[in-house]
């Protein structure tokens, strides 16, 4: 199990959300490039950074700042928020050296960028389903859909989507332990190779993410209040 290090960009700065909610918002560092710099150095095999600008607006300020980042740090990053063509896609891979892109809104509203963006990507193309009640977001998590995470799970696996990442909503930022039995349903019923991400707060959380077969863990807000060493994570991944 891969341990992803999270690092959310809005603005420029690095910051954890509420539950997704742009306007609960706390800032735990200015530079996002020394963050990644930091996770590194620590041990990090793999980043998962989002720009939160992106995502909820379509449009980014922090592409630059992306940028950088790639280059100053050697381990490979993951990167969602706001990717919306097939454009942004190549530009993401061929001039800023992402290692893999994150598809979500697109992936819902837009299947056949999807479609022909794994048809060229292949396993380099991620979804992330973030779920409400079971049912998908979209846009931020400020959009609820009707389809079912689940449904949309076998959706994208139809499409040739290998790894998803897999996000309960109200969980998110809570620091009050991930939704293992979703979680779970999403690994059994699907077989894609599920990334776990929101509410993961301390080590038990991790192993039982492990136990249940999960592919990754995201940790985000355990790690910057530090309730949960990097350390000591990578050593239960």
């Amino acid at each position: 199990m891969i341990i992803f290090p999270a690092i959310d960009i809005k603005n420029g700065k690095c910051v954890r959300l509420l539950q997704g909610r742009a306007e609960d918002v706390t800032i735990y560092g200015n530079d996002p490039v020394e963050m990644a710099l930091n996770w590194e150095k620590q041990g990090s095999e793999y980043l998962h950074v989002v720009d939160l600008d992106g995502a909820f607006d379509g449009k980014s300020p922090n592409e630059d700042i992306i940028k950088k980042m790639t280059r100053a740090v050697s381990i490979p990053i993951q990167l969602g928020g706001g990717i919306r063509s097939l454009d942004k896609i190549k530009r993401l891979f061929d001039d800023y050296g992402i290692q893999r892109v994150i598809l979500g809104t697109a992936a819902i509203e837009n299947t056949e960028l999807l479609k022909r963006a794994v048809d060229k990507y292949g396993d380099r193309i991620a979804v992330g389903i973030d779920a409400s009640s079971g049912n998908a977001a979209i846009k931020g998590w400020v959009q609820k859909t009707d389809i079912s995470a689940l449904d949309l799970g076998r959706k994208v696996k139809d499409i040739g989507v290998n790894t998803v990442i897999y996000t309960d909503i109200a969980k998110d930022g809570m620091l009050s332990g991930p939704n293992k039995q979703e979680t779970k349903e999403m690994i059994d019923q699907t077989g894609l190779n599920i990334i776990a991400s929101g509410g993961i707060t301390n080590l038990e959380d991790l192993r039982q993410m492990k136990e249940i077969g999960a592919a990754g863990a995201i940790v985000g807000k355990a790690l910057y209040t530090r309730a949960i060493r990097l350390s000591d994570a990578l050593s239960i991944g």
